[in-house]
């Protein structure tokens, strides 16, 4: 054994410890248990050796390891290309899928932390080399909870205010508050949809919000983890049993009409609250040079 044998085996071990780390399998049942993650913590094994090994490489001034990150950065683009193959073909069996925005938000989630998993190992084998078994155990530390940071986004509840309300008819139109969410002429079918039904009117704290929420992609998401947390009453074929998510034009609210298994209120309030604001979904018009008085247009 050399100098950098002991550096190495940490550095990767402190890697694979932090891709275990951010792998979870939620309500949302992905990545799947056990398959799923085997293939996860194999990437994140990889990620870790590539990282690891190009401290020593450069400390001997052999910088080909560069080249060895980069030919890792465009194999991790190709895991990102796989969550998304995958993710969207299973889409298509879902009773309430989960939509292009959701599905990118996890393939760009997956890959990304592939690269958290050679920084902190890049990190703390440099820590090791430079310092000692201390200070890498210090560095290790800190970057899992950089990692755990980096992971937590915000929420729906972080934008929006959520209030429940009960669904109702006015003749064969379905309402949510004042909020039209569609039309139901079949008597059997409106008895299922106030039987079953829940309403809920998101309303949100600011404009950036507002256009946040509007996404057609965000709403998607707040559809799929409810009814993925709470069950769906409906089956293929029942387009009258559609959760759906509708604006009010005029001031920006969202309604959501949901028709979960397991009707708890404050679970399904807790579950859209926790549904995670998708990246490609948030809109900030108040960042606009058009909206900053006295700025130079």
């Amino acid at each position: 054994m050399n100098e950098y044998t002991y550096p190495v085996i940490f550095g990767i071990l402190v890697g694979v410890l932090c891709r275990l780390h951010m792998l979870k399998t939620d309500y949302r049942q992905y990545p799947t248990y056990l398959h799923g993650k085997i293939i996860h913590i194999a990437l994140g094994f990889i990620a870790a050796g590539l990282g690891t090994v190009a401290v020593p490489s450069i400390m001997e001034e052999d910088f080909t390891a560069i080249t060895f990150l980069t030919l890792a950065a465009s194999q991790f683009r190709d895991v990102r290309n796989m969550e998304r193959n995958t993710l969207t073909v299973l889409d298509g069996y879902e009773l309430v899928p989960r939509g292009s925005t959701y599905i990118e938000g996890i393939a760009v989630a997956f890959e990304s932390r592939n690269y958290l998993v050679i920084f902190t190992s890049l990190f703390t084998t440099l820590a090791y080399l430079v310092g000692n078994l201390l200070l890498a155990i210090l560095v290790g530390i800190i970057c899992f909870f950089v990692c755990r940071r980096l992971m937590s986004g915000t929420c729906i509840k972080d934008i929006v205010t959520i209030e429940y309300v009960e669904p109702h008819f006015e003749g064969a139109g379905l309402y949510v508050g004042n909020i039209y969410i569609m039309n139901i002429g079949i008597p059997d079918k409106q008895k299922d949809v106030l039987k079953y039904g829940m309403g809920f009117i998101l309303t949100p704290k600011s404009v950036n919000s507002k256009a946040t929420i509007a996404n057609l992609g965000q709403r998607q998401a707040i559809l799929h983890d409810v009814s993925t947390a709470l069950g769906v009453v409906r089956d293929s074929g029942e387009p009258a049993l559609v959760p759906l998510a509708k604006r009010d034009l005029s001031d920006g609210r969202l309604g959501v009409f949901v028709l979960p298994q397991e009707r708890d209120i404050e679970k399904a309030i807790r579950v859209i609250g926790e549904t995670p604001t998708l990246e490609n979904a948030i809109r900030m018009p108040t960042e606009a040079k058009a909206n900053h008085k006295g700025e130079n247009r």
